[in-house]
């Protein structure tokens, strides 16, 4: 595990969470090569299977805000990067940082960083209270039509948007970066050519489209100098497993997700 109490306050952080991406599909487009940028930035360990702590975007982004990241998937006590000031937490370890505040969010914010949403599906529109509960947390949050589901290129967009506001940070200005990817969340039939319906071959392709774009992202991140990304799937969905469509359900499609750090230099 990483000591987060020395990266705190010397990197930037940014956490992108790629909405709905299921461990299987991340892993098999890992082997298969189909994900080359991915496989050259999470080395050779590549994706960690990991449960994770909601079953749709809007409990389990809160529960991430609060430090409960998705948990390894294996037996054990697994102590947390982040966690809030709470007594009697049994995840809390020495290399954990500590925050105050009711979220891991303001926690940053109180210890100097520049806290920044760009959102991706509809939990963080502002189109309504509810679309404006998670964007509220950051002292500046962006949302567009571009950005959406449906927007066959709305991780470009998103990536456009980091890169202008990442020459408007000053240097010396510590940053909590925050991505929700929507492109792999369904619609994403269009990403497969011929494909008329969603499946889980289009959910991989979607994968794929994001993996096309990574290097810009990564490139402008590390103009920043030090950083640690986290890259994790909020939930998973099903495409017919066992029956089940979607999410907000409690079966493994859903609950098993990839996740990776990277740190930059």
């Amino acid at each position: 595990m990483l000591n987060m109490n020395s990266i705190v306050g010397t990197h930037d952080i940014v956490f992108v969470t790629l909405d709905t991406l299921r461990y299987d599909v991340a892993s098999r487009a890992l082997s298969a090569g189909r994900t080359p940028n991915f496989a050259a930035r999470l080395g050779p360990g590549g994706w960690e299977e990991r449960h994770s702590p909601g079953s749709f975007t809007y409990a389990a982004h809160h529960a991430i805000f609060a430090g409960f990241f998705p948990t390894p998937a294996r037996p054990g006590r697994h102590t947390r990067l982040f966690a809030l000031r709470f007594a009697r937490s049994e995840t809390i370890g020495p290399d954990t940082c500590v925050l105050d505040g009711p979220d891991i969010v303001s926690g940053l914010a109180a210890r100097g960083y520049h806290t920044v949403c760009i959102g991706g599906v509809g939990f963080f529109s502002k189109e309504n209270p509810l679309g404006s509960v998670l964007p509220g947390l950051f002292a500046e949050s962006h949302w567009s039509r571009a950005f959406h589901v449906g927007e066959r290129r709305s991780f470009e967009h998103q990536i456009a948007l980091v890169d202008r506001l990442t020459r408007d940070l000053p240097p010396d200005r510590r940053r909590l970066l925050f991505l929700n990817v929507s492109a792999i969340h369904r619609p994403n039939h269009y990403y497969l050519p011929g494909a008329r319906v969603d499946s889980i071959e289009t959910h991989g392709a979607a994968l794929e489209y994001v993996d096309t774009h990574l290097p810009e992202l990564m490139a402008i991140l590390e103009r920043r100098g030090p950083t640690l990304v986290v890259f994790m799937s909020d939930h998973g969905t099903a495409y017919g497993d066992d029956g089940y469509r979607g999410h907000r359900i409690a079966h493994p499609s859903v609950w098993t997700v990839p996740y990776a750090e990277v740190l930059l230099p």
